[in-house]
């Protein structure tokens, strides 16, 4: 019987970074069909990829600060544009 091959644990940085811009475009895509407003729709799915990311982060048991890109990251990238998105829309809730 043939064997599976041995797939690593541990994702590559360019491929969390091609993640990270598929996600951000589907993203963008909902947003756009949002009923109450590009920017709110937007910030509240960032809000909420931020949350998810954190979560899947904890489950996985990925380290915070490793030298390859993770959840961990993207979490950061999600609060970060999350604060960006509601400093220039002032009805997103900070």
């Amino acid at each position: 019987m043939a064997q599976l091959p041995n797939i690593p644990r541990e994702l590559r940085s360019t491929q969390v970074l091609i993640r990270f811009c598929l996600r951000m475009i589907i993203l963008v895509i909902f947003a756009a069909f949002g009923s109450i407003g590009f920017g709110r729709s937007l910030a509240a799915l960032l809000g909420m990829s931020a949350i998810l990311s954190a979560v899947i982060g904890t489950m996985r048991r990925e380290p915070p600060f490793d030298t390859v890109l993770n959840h961990w990251d993207e979490t950061v990238a999600y609060a970060a544009l999350f604060s960006l998105v509601g400093s220039f829309n002032p009805s997103v809730p900070l």
